[in-house]
């Protein structure tokens, strides 16, 4: 495990300044944006940015996972500690997608981007080799603003939006 964070950087030399570049980012999607879910189609989509599958892995703290609101909406609460470890999808995406999630995330009004440690499960990204059980950083979309009731809806491990749940997810965009 390499411990360099969420972020990966780079610099760059122009008219004899140095630049300092976030070059990748790593992201757990455990939600719409999974493989096989709703809105994967984003991730794909290349005028959004570049998107590249890592890894499996799961939260090392406890989250709850709920969803909630008419339109079926997975939402992880900020609340660590409680809930359960949340399996999700590793992704390495460059400066472009990240900006592109957090205007789909709806950053800060909605989510928020955090940085928390993510045991991976299974590895099969290219570049680099992770044992199961290695931990790394990676940005978690989450939100603190959610209604009270929220707290004693069902929290889930992993979301799939055709679950056996019955609260299919409306709001594809």
């Amino acid at each position: 495990c390499d411990g360099l964070g969420a972020l990966r950087f780079g610099l760059y030399l122009t008219d004899d300044i140095f630049y300092l570049a976030v070059l990748m980012a790593r992201v757990l999607f455990y939600g719409t944006l999974k493989k096989g879910q709703p809105n994967y189609h984003h991730v794909l989509n290349r005028n959004n940015g570049n998107a590249e599958f890592l890894a499996t892995a799961i939260t090392t703290q406890r989250y709850p996972l709920v969803i909630a609101t008419k339109d079926n909406i997975p939402f992880l609460l900020n609340l660590p500690g409680q809930g359960q470890r949340v399996h999700g999808e590793l992704y390495q995406v460059d400066e472009k997608m990240l900006k592109y999630l957090d205007i789909f995330e709806s950053v800060p009004n909605l989510y928020q981007r955090t940085v928390e440690e993510v045991e991976i499960t299974e590895w099969v990204g290219k570049e680099e080799e992770k044992p199961p059980g290695c931990t790394i950083d990676a940005f978690v979309y989450s939100t603190t603003t959610y209604q009270p009731s929220w707290l004693s809806l069902p929290t889930y491990k992993s979301y799939d939006s055709y679950g056996d749940h019955g609260l299919t997810y409306y709001r594809e965009i």
